[in-house]
């Protein structure tokens, strides 16, 4: 793995991560694309430390107050927010337990993966277009995390999108558009945090080297850049855009692998 390899994986993991286009649809497709070899482990770790560390420190002040908040006043609505985001990160996590060797065979198939952006594009579409979007964050109650987290455990298909399936389904509750992203990303910390925590464990210290040190910068920045583009996008916006995104990937995926 070169520098710029990484440095182009970690670009593919920021825009992936947060927009609603498939990080792992486009890693799992890039070294294929481009004659790389695989990755491996290490790389996992760098791309989700990056990612990890750029919805920290966009959202800090969100954590601040969110752990604030469960200590100070953990009977009262606004205490309760963390505990609900803890809650929601179940579905994802059983899944992953449950479904990790298939996620990484079964689920990585190019025309699974076409499919799958096909097939959700129209799932999301009907949410961002036919959804009432009246609610905001402090709506949020255990039922909705629990639906959200379930539809985040779609994600382990690539080709979905974690951001895609928990907006979506924040969108179809009836959440604004802004508001589903943040509560998208908030409840997507815990799940990139125990993705690079469990594999950051099976790493030797001569993996990280000067590649990983740069795919790790790649994915923090572009993360922060995309983060701030689809919030400030999604003030007046639509998710058309990138569901021609979807749409177009897909396809072609399709007619390059069939």
């Amino acid at each position: 793995m070169t520098e710029i390899q990484a440095i182009v994986l970690g670009v593919l993991q920021g825009a992936g991560e947060f927009l609603p286009i498939s990080s792992s649809a486009h890693l799992a497709l890039a070294p294929r694309v481009f004659g790389w070899s695989d990755p491996g482990l290490a790389y996992d770790v760098m791309l989700h430390l990056g990612t990890l560390l750029a919805v920290l420190v966009y959202f800090w002040r969100d954590w601040l107050k969110i752990f604030s908040d469960a200590i100070k006043r953990p009977s009262e609505k606004e205490g309760r927010t963390l505990w609900l985001l803890a809650a929601g990160t179940v579905p994802a996590g059983l899944a992953g337990v449950l479904l990790h060797k298939q996620a990484e065979t079964i689920f990585r198939d190019p025309l699974w993966i076409g499919f799958n952006l096909l097939f959700f594009s129209i799932i999301i579409y009907l949410a961002d277009r036919k959804a009432r979007q009246t609610l905001d964050e402090v709506s949020f109650t255990l039922k909705h995390a629990l639906l959200i987290g379930l539809a985040q455990s779609i994600a382990l298909m690539p080709g979905a999108s974690r951001a895609g399936m928990t907006i979506m389904a924040a969108l179809f509750l009836g959440y604004k558009r802004e508001a589903a992203a943040r509560i998208s990303f908030l409840l997507g910390t815990p799940i990139i945090f125990g993705a690079a925590l469990l594999e950051i464990r099976n790493i030797s210290p001569g993996q990280f080297n000067p590649a990983f040190a740069a795919g790790l910068a790649a994915s923090l920045i572009s993360g922060l850049a995309f983060i701030s583009l689809l919030m400030s996008w999604l003030k007046k916006r639509t998710l058309t855009p990138f569901i021609i995104y979807r749409v177009i990937l897909g396809t072609a995926i399709i007619l390059m692998f069939y």
